[in-house]
């Protein structure tokens, strides 16, 4: 390891056993990510993948990619309550910011087997239920509509050298997830003044914010701790992976601490009647630009978040999801109300505002390659 010019940022060199070696630029306090065996990281297997993930030729009919719920502006998610597919279908949840995905054990909210981002990437592809990107056997006409563009026939054989032909289903989840692995956002106001040594970079309300975030008080770091502000977590030499699912009390249909479905968490998968409402915490790093919140997008601002978390749990008044979230006997056991003045609400939305990264919003590394006027890009 090497530390580079600037006073916060860590050059990793990793060698890839393939092409030339990936040089990790990561923000203090941030280990490096996990990388699978079989999907060694290279400077041109990362820019195929940016160029594969902004690619429309990626959907049924040439209107969608990975970028269409994925934007940077919003840190890799998107402004909608649920996810809306390639056909108009509207998904049960919204969509997660991609924003330091690579140190994520687990992915998606609530599937505790989806554990490669290799095989995430299946998923929007040609997922029928809901449909996302609508290629659900069409395997064929995709990998002839990449050949027919001419960029891929220099950056597929780039990225893997040596392959008879590299335009294979395998090789394009290997290049998004390697690009999907360099979103990694940590040079925040907070990260500025909590590890750059700059008293100033935020407001003495974020600060007083920090100390209530961290406290015993509103318990939010039992969930939402570490260096990216969850507690599901990996990364390389780690001892042991953490992974961690919470029902937070947001909804109590039956009385007995039933979600909507097919909204039911973990539940969903493993049909384990104590998984009800189970949701993995998300990080909040980035979360002012993330809006709405919760799986299902159910919440619309950070104040009513906090509204959810004083009182303990969601109460809803009328209608099918009408109940009394606080009294979910699946809750867990950190959702346990508190009370703030008006004061220390301002002073905790200012410490969770303080962890926008501007830079990784606005980054070209991570941006649209693809020129305005491309036909079947976006």
């Amino acid at each position: 390891m090497a530390v580079g010019g600037a006073a916060w940022v860590l050059a990793v060199v990793v060698s890839a056993g393939e092409g030339p070696s990936y040089v990790w630029n990561l923000p203090p306090g941030f280990p490096q990510p996990r990388v699978p065996a079989d999907n060694p990281m290279t400077p041109e297997k990362v820019e195929l993948g940016r160029h594969l993930f902004y690619d429309s030729r990626l959907s049924i009919d040439g209107t969608f990619a990975c970028a269409n719920c994925h934007q940077q502006a919003h840190a890799f998610a998107d402004s909608q309550p649920r996810g809306v597919g390639v056909t108009g279908e509207i998904h049960p949840r919204g969509s997660m910011s991609l924003a330091n995905v690579a140190y994520s054990p687990v992915l998606t909210w609530a599937n505790p087997t989806m554990r490669r981002l290799e095989t995430q990437a299946l998923v929007p592809m040609f997922g029928e239920d809901p449909v996302e990107l609508g290629l659900s056997g069409k395997e064929q006409m995709l990998i002839d509509r990449l050949k027919a563009e001419p960029q891929y026939t220099q950056l597929f054989p780039a990225a893997f050298p040596g392959e008879p032909d590299a335009f294979t289903l395998a090789n394009i989840t290997r290049a998004i997830a390697s690009f999907e692995r360099t979103l990694i956002s940590g040079r925040s106001p907070y990260d500025r003044y909590r590890y750059g040594a700059d008293p100033l970079v935020i407001s003495e309300s974020a600060k007083r914010g920090e100390t209530l975030f961290f406290s015993e008080q509103t318990e939010c770091f039992h969930c939402h701790g570490g260096f990216n502000f969850t507690q599901t977590v990996d990364y390389a030499g780690k001892g042991f992976v953490e992974i961690e699912f919470h029902n937070t009390g947001l909804y109590n249909v039956d009385g007995r601490g039933g979600f909507p479905r097919p909204n039911t968490g973990v539940h969903a998968v493993t049909n384990d009647p104590e998984d009800m409402g189970r949701f993995k915490a998300p990080t909040l790093r980035n979360i002012a630009v993330t809006a709405p919140y919760m799986h299902d997008g159910s919440i619309a601002t950070l104040e009513e978040v906090l509204a959810h978390y004083e009182s303990g749990g969601r109460t809803i008044y009328g209608g099918p999801n009408a109940g009394v979230g606080a009294r979910n006997p699946f809750k867990s056991s950190f959702v346990k109300g508190f009370s703030l003045t008006p004061d220390q609400r301002r002073d905790l939305i200012a410490f969770l505002e303080s962890l926008t990264d501007q830079t990784f919003l606005t980054d070209p590394k991570f941006g649209n390659p693809w020129p305005a006027h491309t036909s079947g890009a976006r």
